[in-house]
């Protein structure tokens, strides 16, 4: 038979169940104490040595896992010598799984299991065993403790701690390189057979990477494997107990590998020409296009820098390499012209930033391209001679005098003409003004240093034949100074004299100041502007004046104030001069000279008030007054309210009192006399149904003679009224002083007219003038209508 065949066997056999016929014997002493074998030694000392007898002695008792029969697993046997087999004696079992995994027959001593073991669970099992009298209860055999120890079989594969791992290793590597370790664990007994010996193999991933047996080291198998060919690979790795022999278990793992990247790919262009246009118009700065090139690696590998290394345009533009796109953005550097040149060539270098050193061999690591760059032609606005202008002119200059020139030129190739203008924004007070056709600048007002020194212009140039195109140049006029300002006082000065002043006593130090900014700087004179008894100047030379008494004694009685002229004379050309007075008081000082009393504070008379100036000033206080007493009248105006409440127009005929009187016996609504006097009358009467606003003088009327005719008397007052231009424009109430004589008509009261029964004829009315035709129409029509009835 082969050694296969018996391991086989072998194998098999420990499959099958079988009985452990292990018989554990109780001996007999006489004593529980220990005994001493009779057996003798000599010991170093050479003193004898007794080797004591124990009472007990066990042996273990061996079981294999994983039973599968149907009856219990026989374990073994207890026995005590003084068990004669008439059922005297009863054994007992304790400790790990007593009762319950292991039982033991009482009278024979036989050991069962209960049920299946897994060493792997555990391993072995420790208990107790007894012999007692059944009868007296009393052990005939002290208590001996024995172990069950599990027999390992080969019932667990090799298991791997992950299902699937993850490994990476650099493309390029050389053969044998470490990938990754895996390792697999048996849970059986590494110490019995080789149920726990794991080998491991490689199920897939050939050729690509192998596997140690021993170790589970996975390594390279192949040479210069490509990440740009093949990045993912999948590696079964199995595991197999029993030393990898066949009827060994097994278990599997995958391992997914992935191949990193190196630098072992240059970059490359993948154009050898570009082509890029750009407008002449664009601005320095201006991105033109890019360029590209494509690196087959990842990362920092694939990173690139661009650069331009030759060409006829190397200063005319730069090229900038974008990181997050790997792009060269090539961008103007200066600016273009289309009429100077129209094509530029560059060649533009890619080279890898990272390169490494083990890779050498595969480079360079760079490529170039060549780029052109074709500036087109575009309509440009004008450009100046210059970037700005400055110019200087004295503040005296006449109006229309030329102060500077701009110039411009079309730079196309048709020079169209220019025209200029100013941006009246920069020039709000028209003070200059430009020809449009030569750009010289000239003045159109006066200019004065003191009120600008400097003014800023903006210049605008457009084509004319395309004005849309315009260019802004700025033009700094500067204004210099021409002594054109006469000195004046510096602050307003109270000066004051003492009363018992001496000659050449300091009562005033004086300056001035002047608008003026002369380059040599400022220097003032001052003087008299005639000779005083009382005081003088005396000029310090540096800007300053004294002002001296010239004589003893002061009285404020006899003069309060005096009056000091004093001359400011500057020394620039012309020479300006201007007299300030200076207001002296006489003032009472004490022995320090310290003022104690004033008549009067002195004033600073301004040289330049003249009479004229006064008049202008009383006239404007004349107009505010005549302004101030109108508006008290117009206000006194609108306070006036009508008597009359009608909301209807002013023009009715009817005027409401709210009034109704008391009737012929009311004597207080109206004198009654004054009708049947007329010379009763009151000369001032004045209406009663409005406020009076002027008392104007009544027009006498000479009284009518007690025998005319009261037609005559109502003719003569209604020309009156006709024909007096002062008369209100709305009816109202006019008393007459006299009644007349009895009317042919007699009385044209409704009440009295209802009363007659005969009739009555109305067409007198009709020759009384227009006034009383309605009325004659409402009174003659009264016949006829009672004639149709």
């Amino acid at each position: 038979m082969t050694i296969q065949q018996v391991l086989l066997l072998l194998l098999l056999w420990m499959w099958l169940p079988h009985p452990c016929h292990t018989e554990m014997l109780f001996r007999r002493t006489p004593d529980l104490r220990p005994k001493s074998f009779g057996g003798r030694a000599s010991g170093n000392d050479g003193k004898a040595i007794h080797r004591q007898k124990r009472g007990w002695m066990w042996n273990q008792f061996f079981l294999l896992e994983e039973y599968t029969g149907s009856d219990y697993q026989y374990v073994g046997k207890l026995h005590s010598d003084q068990d004669k087999g008439d059922g005297s004696l009863k054994y007992i079992l304790s400790g790990d799984g007593a009762g319950t995994l292991f039982i033991i027959d009482e009278k024979t001593g036989d050991i069962h299991a209960t049920r299946r073991i897994d060493r792997e669970e555990k391993a072995f099992y420790t208990l107790r065993a007894q012999a007692i009298n059944r009868r007296t209860l009393r052990p005939v055999e002290p208590e001996s403790e024995f172990v069950i120890k599990i027999h390992d079989i080969n019932d667990n594969e090799p298991t791997f701690p992950e299902e699937i791992y993850t490994a990476s290793v650099p493309e390029m590597s050389v053969v044998g390189t470490s990938v990754v370790q895996v390792t697999a664990t048996d849970a059986d007994d590494p110490s019995y057979g080789n149920s726990a010996r794991v080998i491991y193999s490689i199920l897939q991933g050939q050729p690509y990477f192998s596997v140690e047996p021993e170790t589970g080291i996975i390594r390279t198998a192949l040479p210069n494997m490509n990440r740009e060919n093949r990045e993912q690979y999948q590696v079964v790795i199995q595991a197999k107990d029993m030393g990898g022999q066949m009827g060994g278990l097994s278990g599997t793992t995958t391992v997914n590998i992935t191949l990193t990247d190196v630098n072992d790919n240059p970059p490359r262009f993948p154009q050898s020409t570009i082509h890029l246009r750009i407008p002449e118009s664009s601005p320095v700065g201006t991105a033109i296009g890019s360029v590209k090139a494509t690196d087959a690696d990842t990362g920092k590998n694939a990173e690139v820098e661009y650069r331009i290394i030759d060409g006829d345009g190397t200063d005319m533009f730069d090229i900038v390499t974008q990181k997050d796109t790997q792009e060269g953005i090539i961008t103007v550097r200066k600016p273009l012209d289309y009429e100077t040149r129209r094509l530029y060539t560059l060649k533009v270098e890619a080279e890898n930033t990272h390169v490494d050193p083990r890779f050498y061999y595969l480079g360079p690591f760079k490529d170039t391209t060549i780029v052109k760059i074709s500036v087109e032609d575009v309509d440009e606005p004008p450009i100046f001679s210059r970037s700005s202008y400055l110019f200087e002119v004295h503040e005296d200059i006449e109006l229309g005098t030329i102060i500077g020139t701009v110039m411009a030129r079309d730079p196309d190739s048709a020079s169209s003409p220019i025209r200029f203008s100013l941006d009246r924004h920069t020039d709000l007070d028209r003070i200059f003004n430009i020809h449009s056709g030569n750009g010289s600048i000239y003045t159109s007002k006066p200019l004065d240093r003191e009120i600008s020194q400097w003014h800023n212009l903006s210049v605008i140039a457009a084509e004319i034949n395309n004005p849309k195109d315009t260019t802004r140049v700025p033009v700094y006029i500067r204004i210099l100074d021409v002594n054109d300002n006469a000195p004046q006082f510096a602050v307003f000065y109270d000066t004051f004299v003492c009363e018992n002043a001496r000659a050449g006593q300091l009562i005033q130090t004086i300056s001035a100041v002047d608008k003026d900014d002369p380059l040599g700087g400022q220097k003032f004179f001052f003087s008299l502007a005639a000779v005083n008894p009382n005081f003088t100047v005396q000029d310090n030379e540096d800007n300053t004046a004294r002002i001296l008494t010239r004589r003893n004694g002061f009285s404020r009685h006899e003069i309060s104030t005096y009056l000091l002229p004093v001359v400011i004379s500057d020394n620039d050309y012309p020479i300006q001069s201007s007299t300030g007075t200076l207001t002296i008081r006489v003032c009472a000082c004490d022995s320090r000279g310290n003022m104690q009393s004033c008549n009067a504070e002195a004033l600073l008379l301004p040289a330049g008030l003249s009479t004229g100036a006064l008049v202008a000033i009383l006239l404007c206080i004349i107009i505010l007054l005549v302004i101030v007493v109108l508006f008290a009248a117009l206000k006194r105006q609108r306070k006036k309210e009508p008597l009359i409440l009608s909301k209807e127009d002013i023009r009715d005929n009817i005027v409401s009192y709210n009034d109704e009187g008391g009737g012929e016996e009311d004597t207080q609504a109206f004198d009654i006399g004054t009708l049947r006097n007329p010379a009763a009358i009151e000369d001032k009467k004045l209406r009663r149904d409005i406020i009076p606003e002027t008392l104007f003088v009544p027009r006498r009327t000479p009284s009518a003679p007690d025998n005319t005719d009261v037609r005559d008397f109502i003719n003569q007052r209604l020309k009156e009224h006709d024909t007096d231009p002062s008369a209100p424009p709305y009816d109202s109430l006019a008393t007459y002083a006299y009644e007349g004589n009895d009317s042919i008509a007699e009385s044209l009261s409704s009440l009295e007219s209802g009363t007659t029964e005969g009739d009555q004829n109305y067409d007198y009315l009709r020759e009384w003038g227009p006034r009383f035709n309605k009325l004659a129409e409402m009174y003659g029509g009264g016949e006829s209508d009672k004639d149709t009835s």
